[in-house]
């Protein structure tokens, strides 16, 4: 769930996109972030625009189904049943460990002592797990782990999470092992995300496109709830609990998710020889290769790659919010939640106004109206605001609410552009392979962020810089419109099948 999913960013709430809009919601997954690369399949196959609407849940069932739902006592039109729960926890639990976000942010400033520049770069290190999700995607389908695919996975995602998150919690004493452990952890849930999306494509596939499409979006919905839930509490527990209390209280999540999936029932399989495995796996490499290379697909890739990874000072306002603001942990939880509510509506904006205005236009479009507003974080940071007669909680909840409304609708083309790339053939791996790319950009802004900020002495005690930080980080993508024509390689709609099916050369010989 790359769009929602939980992606371990440890950033502040208030202005924590340092007016960096354009990457939308933190991967999650998003933040925020962050759709599946199995669940998108079913957009990357027909019409974009209406199946990426289905995927999102702006379908709503019609008052005859919600009676058959009632009489009964089916969710959504789907049968309860042991293997939904497991695969609603899962995505359940994605938004859920959102809860330690805010206190690994006050665990590497307080506990550690680290500068904005220093956890901004461990920040990015983070995120390493997300950018090779194929592979977990690719070990899952074809090397079966004591003889299953999903449940032996899903258990041991489980468990690599909570051991994590318990270490980081109880025996966690210096940056490197609090780096190894939040690594450990962020792929834990990786893992998941990659198995919970494919026993989702199993479950849908065959049935009926509406019922399909309501799976889909009562699995988002899950995620959405557990992201909301957690958002608030991220901030509100650090009032009475530690840091480490809440690593401890997060290690119960990934547990409980470990003990659930070896409930589910699943066929053993035959165990593949490692031979056959790897030619597998050489095989989608070169299909995956040769998708790649195509003018049409690099191009509009690599904008969006340079478009998300210029800088950004989201660690500096973090620091700024909490030593020279004294936001306190609990407010921190309120903007969260603020901002992660914002951020669905911001879907909504997108499905009901724009998902019909061509991704170039959308996508300069957000750019363009992202530089005024992103810089209005200086306001606050200059104190501007207090002349103004607007409290600095005030004006931060407003801007924070604003620049996540904005930022998640010039996400959403990023995602739709990404499905039109993906040929028939390859674009299960293809399109893993592009929200990679979207992950590993979100790093590399991370890290020249963290150089930006050292460079600039931004420290915990001095933000005399901090505006020329935030200016730098919100101009600085109008530098890459100019390459926006790139985008134009990018076919206008789904590639045919008879034109565009890639073949291996090996094979054909």
């Amino acid at each position: 769930m790359e769009g929602f999913g939980f992606v371990l960013v440890v950033n502040g709430g208030v202005g924590r996109r340092g007016g960096n809009v354009r990457r939308g919601l933190v991967r999650v997954r998003q933040e925020q972030e962050p759709m599946g690369r199995s669940r998108m399949r079913e957009v990357v196959s027909g019409d974009v625009s209406g199946k990426l609407e289905r995927q999102l849940g702006e379908r709503n069932t019609t008052e005859e189904d919600m009676s058959k739902d009632e009489k009964t006592g089916r969710i959504f039109g789907i049968d309860p049943s042991p293997e939904v729960a497991l695969i609603l926890l899962c995505y359940f639990s994605q938004g859920a460990l959102g809860i330690s976000r805010l206190a690994a942010s006050f665990f590497f400033k307080d506990s550690l002592g680290l500068s904005p520049a220093e956890m901004a770069a461990f920040t990015g290190l983070s995120t390493l797990p997300w950018m090779i999700k194929p592979l977990y995607g690719f070990f899952s389908d074809s090397l079966p782990l004591f003889g299953f695919r999903r449940k032996s996975y899903l258990a041991l995602s489980g468990l690599l999470g909570a051991a994590s998150w318990l270490f980081l919690g109880t025996a966690v004493g210096t940056t490197a092992q609090a780096v190894t452990a939040l690594l450990l952890a962020s792929m834990g849930v990786a893992i998941s995300d990659v198995v919970a999306d494919s026993l989702v494509v199993e479950r849908v596939r065959g049935r009926p496109q509406a019922e399909a499409g309501k799976f889909q979006s009562l699995c988002w919905g899950a995620s959405a709830v557990g992201g909301l839930l957690s958002s608030y509490f991220s901030g509100s527990l650090l009032e009475t609990m530690s840091p480490t209390a809440v690593f401890q209280l997060t290690s119960i999540i990934p547990l409980l998710g470990a003990a659930v999936a070896l409930t589910l029932t699943e066929k053993k399989q035959e165990q593949f020889p490692i031979s056959q495995a790897m030619d597998s796996f050489k095989l989608q490499g070169q299909r995956l290769w040769g998708a790649l290379t195509q003018k049409a697909v690099w191009m509009p890739t690599l904008f969006v790659f340079l478009w998300q990874a210029t800088p950004n000072a989201d660690s500096a306002m973090f620091y700024f919010n909490t030593t020279e603001l004294q936001f306190p942990p609990e407010f921190l939880g309120r903007v969260r939640l603020i901002s992660s509510a914002a951020a669905l509506l911001g879907v909504g904006v997108f499905q009901t106004l724009l998902k019909n205005v061509p991704v170039k236009k959308m996508l300069v479009g957000a750019t363009l109206a992202s530089v005024p507003l992103g810089l209005t974080p200086i306001i606050l940071v200059t104190h501007m605001n207090r002349s103004l007669g607007i409290p600095d909680q005030a004006f931060a909840l407003g801007d924070t609410a604003v620049l996540a409304v904005l930022g998640q609708v010039a996400f959403m083309p990023t995602l739709v552009l990404a499905a039109r790339l993906c040929p028939p053939g390859v674009e299960g791996t293809l399109f893993a392979a592009l929200m990679s790319i979207y992950n590993a950009s979100g790093a590399v802004s991370t890290e020249l962020g963290a150089l930006l900020t050292s460079f600039l002495g931004v420290r915990d005690e001095n933000f005399t810089n901090l505006p020329l930080l935030l200016a730098i980080c919100n101009t600085l993508p109008l530098a890459v419109l100019p390459l926006a024509g790139m985008i134009d390689a990018a076919p206008t709609s789904q590639p045919d099948e008879k034109k565009e099916k890639i073949v291996d050369k090996d094979n054909r010989e």
